[in-house]
């Protein structure tokens, strides 16, 4: 009977589940070859994996209607598969079984020449690109960090495992092949060093031959084949973001098939942090979850981190404590090192009895050497004879995680812990603002210490007179000298003492030396752990200043006594440390200042002391979480210090950060409308360099201390195309390569013209510590610091001074020049997170006297960001080809760069990773929508981040959507309306709203017209109703004088209020602005759509 009997019936046909499976059992002869099925993609993988492998096996579900006789009778049919009941769990373990084992573990396909086989994880993979940019093998290698390979012994190649054919190496990461001059012969060679032997040659292999086995995220063809598109479109769909929960969940089951993932309990997201809080509870059952979810993640990471196999070199420090020396050959990318981390080293062999100690990191892999020091904390028992078998392990410690769960819970539960002022404004409640009584300086520089400008000043007077305040210093504007500043006149107004503080080591150093010239007594207080790192103001250091104190004298006896001996006996032990923590409490009591890292704050030795005043340095490096923990030991002032327009926090865990953990909580408070104070001067850039940084991060509104005189080298011999602008951009074409590592790149073409402009800086007579080579990449980084002392034309010790480091090592710090090298080059991959426009900010701010990029304009020119970055360049004519000594200005031409809608928006019209505001995080897809990858605009011309179209624009919660309550924030009332009921607040300033010492009440939400139901009225702000409105004086191209009315445009919504020194640092309002397009709309007005867009033509941005 033909097919076409059931042609016109099948129309009318309603499919169920059941008829589906019907079609993808083979049902149709191989005669019949019906390609136009398009299934749901669920059952989709199944029924095409049966049909990839036509007549391997028939199924049972093909032969039932043949049993039940039905000839013609199309009501029979579908009366008999009415009748069949199919357990969902038999049907997709009945499709699975149809595939062969060596079917890609992702897809299905399983053609022998398209398939490889993963040493490590023992699954298939195929060498198709499906939906993703690269192909399912390297996706996964990438992913299970995996590198070692075999192939299908049915393929054409057969059964061979990829290795190097001189050093046996494994790493498909690193072979590559060289064709041999027989066409027939391909070798396999390593990357480094086997491809670069001088032996080579010899052989007839030309090294220079060299090419990757995988490019462009997938192996070659003709080691494995790429499946036909046909077969890749009948396969199943599978999409990245399911490969990436996959291969998690392959962690804790190796077993796991896609259809887990639709379980209920696999991968569910925590709940997003949000803009406002109800109260510290709510704040606490947020943060604590994410936190946990940080600390779990780090714990796994690292103590899977063992490695076996250590060669260790023994060796004796100076405190007579004993130094192991050694490598680790497979060191995580994602694990960073840092001084201080404890390792426990044991000993595995046969010449001395098992051992096992714990020491801290006392050095690093660097320039010098990739070795690693411990420092031992006992000597007993050490076999200081041995060197082999020995085992490393990483010991994780919750301190840090442990303090900040203590400060959320602190925050929630304490009444004294904050201020009741504070605690409202950093939960988002709105509160009436508070003018801090205290006498004004009649000098505001502090002694020793530089002379501050007019923006500098503006900030210390205003912060003095404020209970929070945000100071964003841009690069090169000073805000160390400020900080310092400020602190100084924070201790003299004897208001207690002030707790200084930052997220990381080196910040934390440095403030502690500017704040010490002033004369101030400081104290710094180390982790124990980090007592024996040398630093600049280790003299200053809790432990080093008890040694020196000659009070003492029975505490200075025992302390040698325990240098000399290394032990003490228990009653000697005892009364050491009751000296030792007395000494503390007196040094500790008596100092001006203690500084220490934010997770420092949470020191036992800081328990019982309060601190009036907090400042917090480089707080937008810091999670929300970690600047909790100094906030809750009592702050009556916080300021905070730091600049959202350059790199953020570093979040691990991948969920936690989208989840909102890597927002910081200075850019929640920017996006709340609190205005940081904006530094306006910078002191270190040539002012040519400095010029789109300003215009595209700062809204132009940074000013120039220096001259272009005083910024010119004019005695090198480095060829710039514009003499007087010491920058150029250098084309480089080379393709990227995926690194050793498999997680990173490199771009062996960008390393050789790097090492060309290193040596031409050297020979010009620059040192080597003044040059800085920057790179996002860590592939690349070793790939350079190796090339360079290998294959440089100097002295190698000369490159080893030379430090090459990531854009995050470079933060907050400065050099003469920098080489910036961009690696990416592509054609599927895009750009990573060279896209991160506050990475870019960070790397082009680094130098004071020079700057040269190294890069593909074709690949970055794709990227808004960059695109602005290479016509600036070229309009400068500085984007230029060739070899150094005969540089010609580069004929490529870019689009047009995109309008940059909002002028004044501080780089966020660029970042879509961080600044969102609670009403965003609910439209899905929106650009704030952390459940997809930032996607570039198809077709608009302007700017998604600046502009939200009628189809997204929404004027209250009338979408059909769970909305929070009180989500939605009431529209911001013009200024020249009557004035609110005013806010209050007890009179003690203490208690907050509405809750009782036990803290069983939570405080009211505020809402615009609520008002706090407690007694008293609190001191209202003279500067509450300052004008908020600007002239549009200033474009945002021009860099004009100085001067104190820096002008005020439109806000990009997410990031309102931004530092303009006239402007209050109160709640943001919306500027009476009829004249300019129906009113300007800050962060707390409704979005309305086209009339924003329409206003926002009326502030030009860069680059019309």
């Amino acid at each position: 009977m033909s097919v076409d009997t059931y042609a016109p019936n099948s129309q009318t046909l309603t499919f169920l589940d059941t008829e589906e499976d019907l079609l993808g059992a083979d049902t149709q002869g191989s005669e019949y070859d019906f390609t136009d099925f398009t299934l749901p993609s669920q059952t989709q993988s199944q029924t095409q994996a049966s049909q990839l492998d036509q007549g391997q096996s028939q199924s049972q579900a093909s032969e039932l209607p043949v049993q039940n006789g039905i000839d013609g009778n199309v009501g029979a049919i579908t009366q008999a598969v009415g009748e069949l009941q199919f357990e969902e769990d038999e049907e997709e373990q009945f499709f699975m079984k149809d595939l062969p084992k060596h079917a890609c573990s992702y897809c299905g396909i399983h053609d022998p020449a398209c398939v490889v086989y993963c040493n490590t994880t023992k699954k298939w993979f195929c060498n198709g690109r499906g939906n993703t940019s690269g192909s399912h093998i390297i996706n996964h290698l990438v992913r299970a960090k995996a590198k070692e390979v075999t192939l299908h012994r049915d393929g054409p190649l057969g059964e061979t495992v990829l290795e190097c054919y001189n050093c046996a190496c494994r790493n498909v990461f690193l072979l590559g092949f060289i064709p041999a001059k027989a066409d027939s012969v391909v070798v396999l060679l390593c990357r480094q060093p086997c491809a670069t032997l001088s032996n080579l040659k010899d052989m007839n292999w030309d090294p220079s031959q060299w090419q990757p086995l995988i490019q462009d995220r997938q192996f070659l063809p003709w080691l494995v084949k790429i499946p036909a598109d046909q077969d890749q479109l009948r396969a199943r769909q599978i999409s990245a973001q399911q490969i990436n929960k996959l291969e998690e969940l392959w962690k804790d089951n190796p077993e796991a098939k896609l259809e887990d993932l639709e379980k209920p309990g696999v991968d569910e997201e925590p709940q997003q942090v949000l803009l406002r809080y109800d109260d510290a509870y709510q704040y606490q059952s947020i943060f604590g979850p994410l936190v946990k979810l940080e600390a779990d993640y780090d714990k796994k990471l690292k103590e899977s981190q063992t490695q076996d196999n250590i060669v260790v070199r023994w060796d004796v420090g100076l405190n007579k404590k004993r130094i192991a020396y050694f490598n680790l050959p497979k060191a995580n990318d994602e694990m960073k090192l840092m001084h201080g981390d404890e390792l426990r080293l044991r000993y595995m062999g046969e010449l001395h009895k098992h051992w096992s100690g714990v020491g801290h990191v006392i050095k690093i892999p660097d320039n010098h050497s990739d070795e690693i020091a411990i420092e031992l904390k006992s000597n007993a028992g050490v076999p200081a004879e041995c060197t082999h078998n020995f085992v490393v392990d990483f010991v994780w410690k919750s301190t840090s995680f442990d303090r900040m769960q203590a400060a959320l819970k602190t925050f929630a539960v304490d009444e004294t812990s904050v201020w009741g002022y504070i605690y409202h404004k950093l939960l988002g409640h709105e509160v009436e603002d508070v003018v801090i009584k205290c006498t004004l300086p009649k000098r505001f520089s502090a002694p020793n210490l530089p002379e501050l400008n007019h923006s500098q000043v503006y900030a210390v007077k205003t912060v003095l007179q404020r209970p929070l305040s945000l100071i964003q210093g841009p690069p090169g504007t000073g805000k160390t000298v400020t900080s310092a500043t400020v602190v100084y006149h924070l201790a003299k107004q004897s208001n207690g003492q002030v707790l200084v503080c930052a997220p990381s080591n080196i910040a934390v150093d440095q403030l502690t030396e500017k704040i010490h010239k002033t004369g101030l007594k400081v104290v710094r207080l180390c982790a124990k752990s980090r007592e024996a790192i040398e630093s600049p103001v280790a003299f200053l250091s809790l432990h080093n200043q008890i040694r020196n104190m000659e009070s003492t004298p029975e505490l200075v006896k025992l302390q040698q006594l325990k240098d000399e001996t290394g032990e003490l006996s228990s009653t000697d032990e005892k009364r050491y440390r009751s000296l030792k923590k007395q000494c503390e409490r007196e040094l500790l009591q008596n100092a001006d200042v203690i500084c220490c890292t934010c997770v420092g704050a949470g020191d036992p030795r800081l328990g019982k002391m309060q601190f009036r005043s907090v400042l917090i340095d480089e707080s937008t490096q810091a999670t929300e979480p970690e600047c909790m923990i100094p906030v809750v030991l009592g702050c009556r002032q916080l300021i905070l210090v730091g600049d959202h327009c350059q790199l953020g926090p570093v979040v691990m865990c991948k969920k936690a950060a989208r989840a909102g953990l890597s927002q910081s909580l200075f850019e929640r408070l920017v996006v709340l409308g609190i205005r940081p104070i904006r530094l306006q001067v910078q002191y270190r850039m040539h002012p040519a360099m400095s010029a789109f940084p300003s215009n595209i991060f700062y809204e132009g509104s940074l000013q120039n201390g220096v001259t272009p005189a005083e910024r010119i080298r004019s005695s090198l011999d480095i060829p710039w195309p514009q003499p007087d602008k010491p920058m150029f951009f250098l084309t480089c074409s080379g393709q990227e390569e995926i690194s050793s590592s498999g997680t990173s790149y490199l771009n062996r073409t960008e390393t050789a013209s790097v090492e060309k402009v290193a040596t031409r800086f050297l020979r010009s007579g620059v040192k080597p510590e003044q040059i800085g080579i920057i790179t996002p990449y860590e592939g690349q980084r070793a790939y350079i610091v190796q090339y360079m002392q290998y294959s440089g034309s100097l002295n190698k010790k000369l490159y080893m001074e030379i430090e090459v480091a990531s854009v995050d090592a470079f933060q907050g710090r400065e050099k003469d020049f920098i080489i910036l090298s961009c690696v990416r080059s592509n054609e599927h991959q895009g750009i990573g997170f060279l896209n991160d426009p506050r990475r870019l900010n960070v790397a082009l701010t680094r130098a004071k006297y020079g700057i040269i990029i190294v890069g593909n304009p074709k690949v970055l020119s794709k990227q808004p960001l960059w695109n602005h970055l290479l016509t600036y360049y070229k309009e400068q004519k500085c984007l230029v080809e060739g070899p150094l000594n005969n540089l010609k200005e580069s004929l490529i031409q870019f689009s047009k760069p995109r309008k940059l809608v909002n002028s004044t928006n501080p780089g966020g019209r660029f970042m879509s990773n961080t600044m969102f505001d609670a009403r965003e995080v609910l439209i899905p897809g929106s650009i704030y929508d952390r459940s997809v990858g930032y996607r570039e605009p198809v077709v608009r011309t302007h700017d998604q981040l600046g502009f939200i179209g009628p189809e997204r624009a929404y004027t209250g919660p009338a979408m059909n959507m769970p909305v929070p309550v009180n989500m939605f924030i009431s529209p911001m009332p013009q200024p020249f309306h009557p004035p609110q009921q005013p806010m209050q607040m007890p009179n003690n300033m203490r208690g907050r709203g509405g809750r009782g010492r036990g803290g069983k009440m939570k405080p009211p939400r505020y809402s615009q017209n609520s008002q706090l139901q407690s007694q008293g009225s609190m001191l209202s702000n003279s500067q509450a109703s300052q004008d908020v409105s600007q002239p549009f004086s200033q474009g945002p191209l021009t860099q004009g004088p100085l001067s104190m009315s820096q002008p005020f445009q439109m806000s990009q919504p997410g990031l309102s209020g931004l530092s303009q020194p006239e402007l209050s640092q109160d709640s943001f309002l919306a500027d009476d602005f009829k004249s300019q397009a129906d009113g300007m709309l800050s962060q707390d007005s409704t979005y309305q759509g086209d009339r924003m867009f329409y206003a926002s033509q009326l502030s030009q941005g860069p680059f019309n």
